[in-house]
């Protein structure tokens, strides 16, 4: 979480759903979806946007049902999707990228820990019932590569939106009325990784037989990691356990009190009575085995001809609702969306990878960062903090270990020239078929602030001259935030050069491009009434 002054913070992270989604693309991407908005909401913050960074071979039959289960969760929960990257390059056909990110909206007051506290204090379960989907989602599919993925359906979760949407507003609501002392959702591993992560500090025992199932017979192995969707797990003083059911009746979700905090330092799960497991709560969080990763640099070989997407994508995000929420003041399209907070203050949302065909992983890490970071100050926004998803192959290969090392490296030192925290994030490890590892690529989400949502870059206007701000990096990216009020138009130059920025700039602005030459660098394009005071300006011509 990033405190954006006035009593306000923005909660924020991007994670992974890749090897679901090559298994089952529709529901893999929606359970993607549905779980960084719980990660979100057992913050105690509200999901106000949603970003997906995808990266596909092409945009074939497989492609197309991720999008529409992208759209189909969002959509139906009442979350806007407002950005993010869409990429095709044949490195990513047996692997196909699927990343979300969610940001949300709290007071500042209101920061919810996932830790439980309190001996004697109740477990309480509530949301969807348990079943087998989803069984080994953690272990069968993200840490094995994606052989035979036929065979690992079953370990990919189902989604369910509408019941996601009412867990969404009785979380909220037991927050508000401070209900709950602390709030976990139940992700990968289901229990076992939720009550871990809750019991770290104190312990807890958990009865499985207590769990509401949606089917009979489920061992108690099955029901603990079970990672069933739609579920919460708070710690509730016993006093106000009967509120908590009267807000889950409210709202039709089943609620049940499946254990209690205790002060003996474990996670025990009984099950009719009799201990079926139990192991020291630390062991499985901050005292879990370490190791250090072989790492055996390799050549950088040059980066293999990609083809640059610059087909219109405007069909994909046109599957989903951008403005649901009434926060939307810039649409997705070109660079970063901006979004209202309060008053006149907005933030500004991005979420890039790496150019296409870059092999150099410090180059991958600090790209994606830059690129990330311009985004939002193209749009206007001031960047404040990033969240990074890093999708990598097998880290049992000292190459790939290398690989893990020097992105974030690179992620590392952006960050540092910019002067900004990374504060979230995942890894998503084994994306590979047959020994053949996708290329180095960290996913990379900023947030900014910007603070007048009526003073941002739009549309290039007839009259208006074109300049390309050539250069790159943090000063380049502080001119364009702190100059954004006097573009009419800020668009970055990337896959594609300055031909394909133009034709974007033009594309949204509903005008014709500026004719240029293809050979005056990288930077930004800017439409102005001025020439900006940077530098290195290249006047490219007048808007018609």
């Amino acid at each position: 979480m990033i405190d954006l002054g006035d009593g306000l913070a923005v909660a924020f992270k991007v994670e992974s759903h890749n090897h679901p989604s090559a298994v089952e693309p529709f529901q893999g991407a929606a359970t993607g979806v549905g779980g960084i908005l719980r990660d979100i909401v057992a913050m105690g913050a509200r999901p106000i946007a949603l970003l997906d960074g995808l990266r596909f071979g092409e945009p074939d039959w497989h492609f197309k049902r991720a999008v529409a289960g992208i759209g189909h969760y969002g959509n139906c929960v009442g979350v806007p999707n407002v950005g993010g990257e869409c990429a095709f390059d044949e490195a990513y056909a047996q692997n196909p990228l699927v990343n979300a990110m969610c940001v949300g909206l709290l007071p500042t007051e209101r920061v919810l820990t996932a830790k439980a506290q309190g001996a004697g204090n109740a477990l309480v379960l509530y949301g969807a019932f348990t079943g087998r989907d989803g069984i080994g989602g953690a272990s069968v599919l993200a840490s094995q590569d994606l052989e035979g993925s036929d065979e690992k359906r079953p370990s990919v979760q189902i989604g369910d939106p509408f019941r996601g949407k009412a867990l969404i507003e009785v979380s909220l609501e037991l927050v508000e009325r401070d209900l709950v002392l602390s709030l976990q959702d139940c992700g990968a591993a289901g229990l076992a990784s939720s009550l871990s992560e809750m019991a770290c500090e104190v312990g807890v025992d958990v009865h499985l037989d207590r769990v509401p199932l949606r089917e009979d017979g489920l061992e108690p192995w099955e029901i603990m990691i079970s990672e069933s969707q739609e579920r919460m797990v708070a710690v509730v003083a016993p006093g106000r356990v009967d509120e908590v059911r009267a807000v889950c009746e409210r709202w039709e979700l089943p609620c049940s009190v499946i254990g209690e905090v205790t002060d003996h330092g474990e996670l025990r799960a009984y099950f009719d009575d009799e201990l079926v497991g139990a192991i020291p709560a630390a062991f499985l969080t901050d005292e879990c085995p370490r190791y250090d990763v072989e790492s055996a640099p390799r050549v950088v070989e040059p980066a293999p001809v990609a083809a640059v997407n610059h087909e219109p994508k405007t069909w994909v995000f046109e599957q989903y609702d951008q403005l649901v929420g009434s926060r939307t003041v810039r649409r997705p399209g070109l660079d970063a969306a901006v979004l209202r907070v309060d008053g006149l203050r907005g933030i500004a949302v991005a979420l890039d990878g790496p150019p296409l065909g870059e092999r150099d992983p410090f180059a991958a890490g600090w790209g994606a960062v830059m690129e990330a970071a311009l985004n939002v100050a193209c749009a206007g926004g001031e960047p404040l903090a990033l969240t990074d998803c890093l999708n990598f192959g097998n880290p049992e290969k000292p190459e790939i270990g290398w690989e893990l090392t020097r992105a974030i490296d690179g992620i590392a030192r952006a960050a540092t020239e910019l002067g900004i925290p990374v504060v979230s994030g995942n890894v998503s490890l084994y994306n590979e078929t047959g020994g053949t590892p996708i290329p180095p690529t960290p996913m990379v989400g900023c947030v900014g602030l910007v603070r007048d949502v009526t003073r941002i870059p739009s549309r290039w206007q007839h009259g208006d001259t074109v300049y390309l701000l050539r250069g790159s990096g943090a000063p380049l990216v502080r001119f364009v935030w702190e100059n954004a009020a006097r573009f009419s138009l800020a668009h970055d130059v990337s896959d594609g050069g300055l031909e394909v920025a133009l034709a974007e700039a033009a594309s949204w602005s509903g005008r014709p491009a500026v004719t240029s030459r293809n050979d005056v660098g990288v930077g930004v394009v800017v439409a102005a009434t001025e020439r900006p005071a940077w530098e290195d300006v290249v006047e490219l011509g007048t808007v018609a």
